[in-house]
């Protein structure tokens, strides 16, 4: 406690270091709900000038960024279906489908909530078991278990966003086919590049979810609207009452847990804890059909999980020195720029520093949740402005988005060729966030795959006597047998996405 009220002072006691803090806390706001033009682009931006700052005061800035940047991009995902980040797409299933109910407010107020909620919960735990915590993870967890890891989020999503089940496999399957596409991750093969160059570097994610939901809900609406079903969305500042999150309780601490459990495991970071806390959420709720539908649980999940992982990624990146995301890799290179090692010395010889970054994360998440009701009360009269002139904007924010990503034009065409398709499978009930979760995982879970492999010699037998690898595989397998069995005897409704 006394470590924490020390590096308290020392940040609110320098008019710099708070200036630092609020650019942080702004520029993650704002960037974050940017498709595209995410945080990331702000740290890149910012990390050639981290030099001209204390240590402290460098690092700082991008824990506070990291903690800010993942709340910001829930705000588009809600409002208009355009996830901010990765992470936020989980948010978009629920939140868009509350925001053309006309619960937008309580949708975007739930979001800020539990974006505070699950940071603040993190940056304590971080506080209290950072070297504990990040030991027991890096000797547990290597590439078998996160490949199980995986393989079980991938069998559970099956059960979201399509009409059936076998189109939920086949939406899956759709996603990871187009994860394989470019070279191998081991042997650097080409795969599926069809001569064309481009391909190699295989499809970037961002463009490929600016195009599932951005694009595709485009034109899902303006089809609404020449066949004269479209409405508009309803203005609302409703926000969810206490009772309401009172009843959610147990979803908000299970996404804590999960959240704070796979920001703690190097390499896997925020975007697989909200897509792991959302189908943990549908795996254990009473009603699984609701989800995908405007349920109010599933931006919980999402938000409490994606923000609870910021807290636990720093663990291994501050007490070991391996970084959790593309954010926590670039806090490693501001320690180079600064001639600090991270690992356990940084405890020894640099414990100030730490403690200012765990004082600046708790207050971060603390200030989310003034400034995103600030912003809320603002972002959401957008919904009052007409579709006819909401529907370019929307598509010129994610052309930008996409084409900055890697300044291609090619990715510009790949959001639309991916938008034509989601519309179309959209139309025939297949699952988006089928899709989108294959996408992403599957490019973990296949790197991973082939990492373990080679541990252990190519041999199946010890990849499964791993205790933690053979309970997640075979709660995988439980789970895809749980759910032929309700399709097959007409038990299990379909959610669509």
């Amino acid at each position: 406690m006394e470590q924490f009220i020390a590096g308290t002072l020392t940040l609110v006691s320098s008019p710099l270091s708070m200036l630092v803090f609020a650019c942080g806390l702004i520029g993650g706001l704002l960037f974050g709900a940017i498709p595209g033009i995410n945080m990331l682009t702000l740290g890149a931006i910012v990390l050639p000038f981290s030099g001209m700052l204390s240590a402290a005061d460098a690092i700082m800035f991008y824990s506070v960024l990291y903690c800010s940047g993942t709340y910001g991009g829930a705000v588009t995902a809600i409002l208009f279906n355009i996830p901010g980040s990765p992470e936020n797409a989980p948010t978009a299933f629920d939140g868009y489908p509350m925001t053309q109910q006309g619960l937008a407010g309580k949708a975007i107020g739930a979001a800020v909530l539990c974006s505070s909620l699950g940071g603040t919960c993190s940056a304590l735990l971080m506080m209290g078991a950072t070297p504990l915590i990040a030991d027991w993870a890096v000797r547990n967890f290597s590439s078998p278990e996160i490949f199980a890891l995986v393989f079980f989020g991938i069998a559970v999503a099956s059960s979201v966003g399509a009409r059936t089940l076998w189109k939920g496999w086949l939406s899956v399957g759709f996603g990871l086919m187009i994860a394989t596409i470019g070279l191998d991750p081991v042997a650097g093969i080409q795969r599926y590049d069809f001569g064309f160059t481009y391909l190699l570097a295989g499809i970037h994610f961002i463009p490929m979810i600016l195009g599932f939901f951005a694009v595709s809900e485009i034109f899902v609406q303006a089809e609404r609207r020449v066949r004269g079903r479209f409405d508009m969305p309803k203005f609302s500042t409703h926000f969810p009452s206490l009772a309401e999150f009172w009843r959610l309780k147990v979803a908000v601490v299970r996404s804590v847990l999960v959240g704070f459990f796979a920001g703690v495991l190097p390499g896997i970071g925020v975007t697989l804890a909200a897509f792991m806390s959302y189908n943990e959420a549908v795996r254990w709720s009473k009603t699984p059909e609701k989800f995908g539908k405007g349920h109010l649980e599933g931006v919980v999940a999402s938000e409490t999980a994606n923000n609870a992982a910021t807290g636990a990624a720093m663990i291994p990146l501050l007490a070991l020195g391996l970084p959790g995301g593309a954010v926590t890799a670039m806090m490693v290179g501001v320690f180079q720029i600064h001639d600090i090692e991270p690992g356990p010395l940084v405890f020894v010889n640099s414990s100030d520093l730490v403690w200012v970054v765990f004082a600046a994360m708790f207050f971060a998440n603390i200030c989310i949740l003034g400034l995103g009701y600030v912003e809320t009360r603002t972002v959401l009269h957008l919904l009052r402005i007409p579709f006819q002139f909401l529907a370019p904007a929307i598509l010129l924010l994610a052309t930008i988005g996409a084409y900055a990503v890697r300044n291609l034009v090619m990715d510009v065409v790949v959001m639309f060729a991916a938008g034509i398709i989601a519309y179309l499978m959209r139309r025939s009930g297949y699952s988006v966030a089928g899709i989108v979760l294959g996408l992403i995982l599957g490019s973990i879970g296949e790197e991973n795959f082939a990492q373990g492999m080679q541990m252990v010699g190519y041999d199946w037998g010890e990849f499964f006597t791993r205790p933690i690898v053979a309970v997640l595989v075979f709660g995988g397998v439980a789970t895809i047998l749980t759910n032929i069995y309700r399709e097959l005897s007409g038990k299990r409704k379909g959610v669509e996405v």
